[in-house]
């Protein structure tokens, strides 16, 4: 049994070679741990420093977000015949001692994928407001979309098994954690969530947001990309009948106008109005459509692929690199 564990780091040198230090390098039912960094496009020493701690790095030319650094980490996994992967923060906000309890539930084969849960006992201290209520948001919507109630799904402290790991395709640059849990569920995967202690420092900027507007951005942004890539029909099933719904309107007004005075007048351009509405709405529902259609498509995409990895990595030694 083979357990890679991933530190995505940008800009880090100041914990990184404590964070890299203190992950246990032993665990009852796994025979070989590493430490994988994967330096994402760092302007100081994260890179050399993490080295010297004794992990393997993997550095990206330029800053792509924590979406691209995981992207990385499960190439490499795979590459590496890994079983588990582990994805913790660089910043020391988790604590390496519940690694264990994290891989568990994979190690028993009742999960394919486990996710931390920061928030069991509330708001943890020292945690921007604006931030708990933002994930809190995110969280019942990821759990309306996918069926299964989740309470944290954005936290980075999570481990994946072999069978998810084959099973991913993650586009998303910004953030991989939402993505990875609707993938998880829509393919059969069964994903489970443990309580985890997790400890903010005043002095530290998030590397997904570091402001509340920017974050309230990003995290608008997180549930329309969901509702685009899982519920396109919902999505743009609702924004064309509303167009056909306000088009219906001013034709009905226009109509029962008609029907009691035998004339158009005043109101000739509701006829237009009417129209412009209605097709523009047509135009949409059959754009809900197409992309209903692609959405399929994708599935069937998503198992192929899957086969694809499956025999590509069936052979894979250690001595594989990255690419």
């Amino acid at each position: 049994m083979r357990m890679i564990i991933f530190i995505p780091a940008f800009n880090e040198e100041g914990r990184i070679t404590e964070t890299v230090a203190n992950i246990p390098r032993m665990y009852d039912g796994v025979t070989d741990v590493s430490v994988m960094v994967v330096d994402d496009g760092s302007t100081d020493k994260t890179a050399e420093l993490a080295r010297v701690a004794g992990a393997e790095v993997v550095s990206h030319t330029r800053n792509r977000g924590v979406g691209a650094a995981f992207h990385t980490a499960v190439q490499y996994a795979l590459q590496h015949n890994c079983d588990i992967l582990v994805g913790i923060d660089a910043d020391g906000q988790f604590n390496p001692l519940e690694i264990p309890t994290l891989i568990a539930p994979l190690l028993k084969g009742k999960a394919d994928m486990v996710i931390g849960n920061r928030f069991l006992s509330g708001k943890p201290a020292n945690m921007p407001g604006i931030k708990f209520i933002g994930n809190k948001m995110v969280s019942r919507f990821i759990s309306k979309i996918s069926g299964q109630v989740f309470t944290d799904v954005s936290c980075g402290f999570r481990a994946y098994g072999r069978e998810a790991l084959l099973r991913f395709n993650i586009y998303g640059e910004f953030t991989y954690t939402h993505e990875t849990i609707l993938s998880s569920v829509y393919q059969g995967l069964k994903v489970v969530e443990i309580p985890i202690a997790v400890t903010y420092y005043t002095d530290r900027k998030s590397r997904v947001a570091g402001s509340i507007s920017k974050y309230a951005a990003r995290t608008s942004q997180i549930i329309l990309r969901v509702l685009l890539d899982y519920r396109p029909l919902r999505v743009f099933g609702v924004i064309g009948g509303g167009f056909l719904a306000i088009g219906m309107g001013f034709g009905l007004f226009l109509f029962f106008h008609y029907i009691l005075t035998g004339s158009f007048t005043p109101y000739k351009s509701f006829g237009f109005i009417a129209l412009g509405f209605g097709l523009f709405g047509l135009i949409i529902l059959v754009i809900a459509l197409v992309a209903d259609m692609l959405n399929r498509m994708k599935t069937n995409q998503d198992k192929i692929l899957y086969e694809i990895r499956s025999l590509r990595y069936q052979n894979t030694t250690p001595k594989d690199k990255p690419q």
